[in-house]
């Protein structure tokens, strides 16, 4: 606290080095939470460099959401006590005193606060009071919570912003435009174009098409819709998309960077309507797939089919039966319907023929695959959350993926030959060495060698590091070196050397982000630099507005800034959901409370954890708050007892002072239980509890089926249910004391969670514990 000198987080600061002699290394202990700097009696790593705040340049005093001492805490103040202490969510940032004779009446609540000052001669910094969110442990107040701590604004779109929106009612039905008939490339007639997104999903980015030309190349085509024709720069919809930046796809929402008119109708690629799009269009060799040339310009198209994955991977492995759930195929007759099947199957194993051609050259350059959980909401025809399903890894996905990456990459490339100095692209740096140590200590443990010296090398350890009997290993592997990997960021082309623009995960030496406008503001960007690339090709006037280097490259700090928000946001709002799923179960009874777990990291006073049935990481403790040590026994029972540990390399042991010892070795399965550490201030945790040093015994029946048991796990459907019917309890139970509260505070008393999301059917969500993102 001292070193800090009243900095906050957040804040830009000057800081001096210390002395070498007065250097800290991290704890190699596991901590309760990340203000923990150490456990005592633990010794820290190798030290590193340390200093102290001697300056702060810019205080980046944001909105707090905190939490007021209870009832007792309050009297202990005293009586009179006007100056309170409130305990901010966020465990970094300190204490705030507060003026208010309202602290017990607020008690139950989440509230925002604001710094004001923060004197020399004070040990916290003084606040003000600004509004209620919601009480404690309230979904809706949390939500708003986790929203709040990230600075993430969710108002309506204001009546100026839907002024400016198209029409598109029964009554007055959306048309092509006449003149942009003539402008465009009418694709209508001559493409078979569908897309494949996840299952009922409503913002259709990107749709594709294949083709055999008159010379017998192939032509492949992916069409971006094209938001800029509804989007004018610098209109009231373009200065909100450019604030918001993003999309944020919680855990069970979402909020839009568009209005609903666009992102989820007029530019969205729907089947069998006329929409406007971007398209990139490849002449293809037929046979090698070599690129010839390629072509990029503003279409008309009609997607004829909207797939969802899972029917387009039953297409490409030959299971036809899934015809009948494709509403386009239903009012066919047979003899057409068996035409347009061929037709479509063609084209889906084509893409995939050609998607494994281009994986192959980047994998030859080093490209990297890393793990992520994909996770999406599904919501029943009521619009109801009926369940959390994590996405299950088909072929088809990287089939549409190593099109969106083709994309990407050659409009990165036509951009900047267009405006070397003022292009936004995505670089990936390479990662810091250093941060693979661990990947490598792991990888030895298993007998495997690491080679992290570039991206190729890396990707070929990784191929190599399989462990038969275990295919977890490989996965936990490259989790880890997901970990260690540095963030993608959006960057202005002005500001940088050209070997500085490389992606080191996906092996390019120029990439962007071109086909989703719709969910993100830097596509919105590309696709006006690509208009103006195309008009500079024409010789004919560039009408788009374009940024200067230097403002581009504020905005892609903007973008970059809003990007981390979002994916903060999406990963506590997971947390959040997992903690309410476990909360209140029996540990006894509940099935769902015990799981099997892999070790995959070793600290000196616990290990931590994987539990792939639900996608948790954390730690688990063999040395309790008491000084006791885990003791586990033969019948897959374990106690807390009087001893000592021993941490070694790749192992730890846990001894009792009755000479009964155990060992934990990295990748060893563990029977965990699963439970939650309530906090009434901060964040709910996860806590794991090994039971037992044998894995968690499980049928091969049960074996086969936990995948569909992830697939159709009642998580957020139990959670939304037991929120409803608190709600309605609490709305039962209130009186009128408490209806003056909400008046006097400001307090949401909050829709119900069904009416927030209305308008959502289906969402796709990236788990993001990870610094990694494409």
């Amino acid at each position: 606290m001292k070193a800090r000198n009243r900095s906050i987080h957040g804040d830009m600061v000057v800081v001096e080095l210390l002395p070498k002699n007065e250097w800290k290394g991290r704890t190699a202990a596991l901590c309760e939470n990340e203000n923990d700097d150490k456990t005592p009696g633990e010794s820290p790593s190798e030290p590193m460099p340390t200093g102290r705040v001697v300056g702060i340049l810019q205080k980046n005093w944001r909105d707090y959401v905190v939490t007021f001492p209870s009832k007792e805490e309050v009297q202990s103040q005293g009586k009179n006590a006007q100056k309170i202490l409130v305990t901010p969510w966020d465990y970094r940032i300190p204490k705030i005193r507060i003026s208010t004779q309202q602290a017990e009446a607020l008690q139950d609540f989440r509230v925002v606060v604001r710094i004001d000052s923060w004197e020399s001669t004070s040990v916290y910094p003084n606040g003000h009071f600004v509004r209620v969110l919601g009480r404690i442990r309230d979904l809706e107040g949390e939500i708003a919570t986790i929203l709040v701590e990230n600075s993430i604004s969710v108002a309506p779109f204001s009546e100026a912003q839907m002024c400016e929106m198209p029409v598109n009612t029964p009554e007055n039905p959306w048309k092509v435009n006449p003149k942009e008939e003539q402008e465009r490339i009418d694709l209508r007639k001559t493409h078979l174009v569908f897309s494949i997104d996840p299952k009922g999903c409503e913002d259709v980015d990107d749709a594709l098409s294949v083709r055999t030309l008159i010379n017998g190349s192939l032509e492949l085509g992916v069409h971006i819709a094209d938001v800029t024709h509804f989007v004018p720069a610098n209109s009231y919809t373009d200065i909100e998309a450019r604030t918001r930046a993003t999309t944020y796809y919680l855990a069970d929402r979402r909020y839009d960077m568009l209005p609903s008119i666009l992102s989820a109708d007029l530019c969205s690629l729907l089947g069998g309507v006329d929409r406007y799009a971007v398209s990139v269009l490849w002449e293809l060799d037929k046979n090698s797939f070599e690129i010839k040339k390629v072509w990029y310009g503003r279409t008309i198209i009609q997607s004829a089919y909207k797939l969802y994955y899972e029917a387009a991977q039953d297409l490409l492995d030959g299971n036809f039966c899934v015809i009948d759930e494709i509403p386009e195929f239903k009012e066919m007759d047979e003899k057409s319907r068996q035409a347009k099947q061929d037709e479509l199957v063609w084209a889906i194993g084509k893409l995939t023929d050609i998607a494994r051609h281009v994986r192959a050259k980047r994998d030859s350059c080093g490209a990297l695959e890393l793990e992520g959980v994909e996770v999406r909401v599904q919501l029943d025809d009521k619009k109801n959350i009926h369940d959390l399903i994590p996405k299950q890894p088909l072929e088809v996905h990287e089939t549409v993926a190593e099109c969106m990456i083709l994309a990407n990459h050659w409009v990165a490339k036509k951009i900047w030959e267009n405006f070397p100095h003022q292009a936004l692209l995505r670089q990936h740096p390479p990662p810091h060495q250093e941060f693979f140590s661990e990947l490598r200590e792991c990888a030895k443990a298993k007998g495997f060698s690491m080679d992290t010296r570039s991206n190729k090398t890396l990707a070929d350890s990784l191929d190599h590091a399989n462990d038969p009997k275990d295919p977890l290993v490989n996965r936990i592997l490259r989790s880890m070196a997901t970990q260690a990997m540095s963030n993608a960021l959006y960057f202005s082309t002005g500001s940088y050397a050209e070997d500085e623009f490389r992606h080191y995960g996906l092996a390019l030496d120029k990439y962007t982000h071109f086909t989703s406008p719709i969910r993100r503001y830097a596509d919105v960007v590309v696709h006006r630099l690509l208009m103006a690339a195309i008009s500079k090709d024409n010789k004919t006037e560039i009408k788009e507005n374009l940024f200067s280097s230097k403002d581009l490259e504020e905005l892609c700090r903007h973008i970059n800034n809003r990007n981390r928000a979002a994916q903060h946001a999406q990963k506590q709002s997971t947390e959040l959901f997992q903690c309410m799923y476990f909360k209140d179960k029996d540990l006894e009874i509940e099935e769902r409370c015990i799981a099997d777990g892999v070790i995959y990291s070793i600290r000196t006073n616990g290990v931590l954890v994987f539990i792939p049935r639900f996608g948790i990481k954390g730690a688990a403790y063999l040395k309790n708050k008491d000084g006791l040590v885990i003791s586990c026994y033969q019948d897959g029972c374990s106690e807390w007892k009087p001893g000592s540990l021993q941490r070694f390399q790749n192992k730890i042991t846990s001894t009792t002072a009755g000479g009964e010892s155990i060992t934990f070795s990295l990748f060893d399965h563990v029977t965990v239980r699963i439970s939650v550490q309530a906090s009434r201030c901060h964040a709910d945790t996860i806590r794991l509890e090994i039971i037992s040093n044998k894995p968690y015994k499980i049928s091969e029946t049960e074996l086969s089926q936990q995948n569909s048991l992830l697939m159709k796990n009642e998580l957020v459907k139990e959670v939304t249910r037991s929120v409803e019917e608190a709600q309605l309890a609490q709305e039962e139970a209130k009186v009128k004391i408490i209806q003056e509260e909400y008046q006097e505070y400001c307090q949401t008393k909050g829709t119900s969670l069904y009416t927030l999301l209305e308008e959502i059917r289906d969402l796709a969500l990236l788990d993001l514990s990870s610094s990694y993102a494409m």
